[in-house]
């Protein structure tokens, strides 16, 4: 499987996700709820990762899976524990660690990161910020279907 990762940029420095991860400042990314939800459990070493930027409609870089941590049921220590033991790789802005202290986390460093030509995303309802697909054509204007959530479900 592939997996789309949207990234927020919003305009204040430091919380532009994408360019983080271009620089090389950026080696991982989190996402969590307060229970499981997609890509925990869901996302593995060697597989492909594309970014965009949220807003964008242009998937614009690649990266392979590096390796992955799930965690499940976190106390609040064990949270900013988490968080803090991987911000190296993380690089979260205060206002990211507010955002991301959740009970279910997933963990996902990725490696070999590339630019590429952008694609252009065909947006389709309401999709997730992270999304598990065949391959990155599926979602792509021209050679797009239509997105099945019975990959996204548990």
């Amino acid at each position: 499987m592939v997996h789309l990762v949207y990234c927020d940029n919003a305009g204040k420095k430091g919380e532009k996700v994408l360019d983080k991860i271009l620089a090389g400042t950026k080696t991982m990314v989190v996402r969590g709820a307060a229970g499981r939800k997609i890509p925990h459990s869901r996302v593995f070493e060697g597989e492909r990762l594309y970014f965009m930027e949220k807003g964008s409609g242009q998937i614009t870089a690649t990266a392979t899976v590096k390796s992955v941590q799930n965690f499940v049921k976190l106390s609040d220590e064990e949270i900013t524990k988490t968080l803090e033991d991987n911000q190296e790789k993380l690089n979260l802005s205060d206002k990211q660690k507010a955002r991301w202290h959740k009970k279910c986390l997933c963990l996902v460093e990725f490696e070999n990161v590339e630019e590429i030509a952008p694609l252009a995303f065909d947006h389709q309802g309401n999709m997730d910020d992270w999304l598990i697909i065949e391959k990155i054509e599926d979602v792509v204007v021209g050679t797009s279907i239509p997105y099945n959530y019975e990959k996204s479900k548990f």
